[in-house]
């Protein structure tokens, strides 16, 4: 009974992910108006809304005027119903007092948000910041790491790697050349943080990192170390300690906090002063989580895919990918995010081959490595050791 009821649960909350997919990057309620026909406007019942077969049984039309209902509706719903009948033979029901008895509750939260975070960057090319560091927020609280503080070191390990990874790619990217630094904070500090957590050590490393950042914003003007030399750097310093690995898992850690506090910081400035900024620079806009800056006022937020201004320098990747990454590690841990980001990957490689005219975003990819790694990833990992004989 248990699989049945995820299930049809599963089909239930994937109605409602169809109502946040929508409405959410138009910037509207996803509680209210009751949900409507986008073509008539006519408001929907109940024998409209009833996930899957509502819509076979009205053979993909509007009751009403008889427009086409996309098919993407039914498939959000079937995805969701898939998903939570998955986990729910991983996990146990929810049972009172049970020593393992908000899994089922948090993995559902889990997968529930990946739908929506994917099929929105399918629409926008943005990650959503409300759903990202939601996310983030629920595996810190979920303690399927086994505690709030294995559960930030995760996330702050697999926020800094895909950081450096972004870092290294952007500056192949521009030749080794620098980007205008950013006011206060960038992805010049996230750098920087880096190359102290491995030097001397996590703690050290963020406290350099936000110490640039207090000073630049003390200052009134950026004062960073270029890309060039803080990346150049990096891998000589992992070498100044004598354990290597370490110096690395510092340094991802120093990475992470920046990456995440940085990202955090421009969100919650561009909300509270939305437009009034039309200077900010490109790689500010990729620390909010876009995939290109927009600049000057808000454009018509009715439109899903807004016009974006070109780029001054080339970007391998948003940094929407890197606070979603430190959201997976939350909840699977460093390994499990790698393995996310190794699958993300492999999939992405393979679609692009097979579809090369389509041009798909990495969150939906990184989305669906972050789900098979909380389902599996501890196996997978066991797996490749044994394969290799460790």
């Amino acid at each position: 009974m248990w699989p049945l009821f995820a299930l049809l649960l599963g089909l239930l909350v994937g109605s409602f992910l169809n109502v946040v997919i929508h409405r959410l990057p138009r910037g509207e309620s996803v509680v209210h108006p009751p949900s409507r026909c986008p073509a008539c406007g006519s408001r929907l019942g109940p024998l409209d809304l009833f996930p899957v077969l509502s819509w076979l049984f009205l053979k993909g039309r509007c009751r009403h005027c008889k427009a086409p209902i996309s098919p993407r509706y039914p498939l959000v719903e079937g995805l969701t119903g898939g998903a939570f009948l998955l986990l729910a033979l991983r996990f146990p029901p929810p049972l009172p007092f049970g020593e393992r008895s908000l899994e089922a509750l948090f993995a559902f939260l889990f997968v529930s948000i990946l739908i929506a975070l994917a099929f929105i960057d399918l629409d926008t090319y943005e990650l959503p910041d409300p759903l990202t560091y939601g996310l983030l927020a629920l595996g810190l609280l979920s303690g399927l790491q086994g505690g709030f503080s294995e559960a930030l070191d995760g996330a702050l390990r697999s926020a800094g790697l895909l950081g450096l990874v972004a870092g290294y790619g952007n500056l192949v990217l521009r030749r080794g050349k620098d980007v205008p630094p950013d006011h206060p904070v960038g992805t010049h500090q996230v750098h920087l943080a880096a190359l102290a957590g491995a030097a001397l050590g996590g703690g050290v490393g963020m406290a350099v990192g936000f110490g640039n950042w207090a000073l630049n914003a003390r200052m009134g003007r950026p004062l960073v170390l270029p890309d060039l030399l803080s990346l150049g750097l990096f891998p000589l310093a992992l070498f100044l300690r004598p354990d290597p690995l370490q110096a690395l898992l510092d340094g991802l850690l120093a990475a992470g906090g920046l990456a995440l506090a940085g990202g955090l910081y421009w969100a919650v400035r561009d909300r509270l002063f939305s437009g009034s900024n039309p200077s900010r620079t490109p790689m500010a806009s990729l620390m909010e989580g876009q995939a290109s800056p927009a600049f000057g006022p808000p454009k018509d937020p009715n439109a899903l895919v807004q016009e974006k201004a070109p780029l001054e320098a080339p970007v391998a990747m948003g940094y929407g990918d890197v606070k979603l990454l430190g959201a997976l590690g939350a909840w699977v841990g460093l390994k499990g995010a790698v393995l996310s980001l190794f699958l993300a990957a492999l999939l992405g490689a393979l679609f692009g081959l097979l579809f090369s005219q389509r041009k798909i975003p990495f969150g939906p990819y990184l989305a669906l490595g972050g789900f098979v790694a909380l389902l599996y990833g501890e196996d997978l990992v066991r797996a490749y050791l044994a394969w290799l004989g460790l």
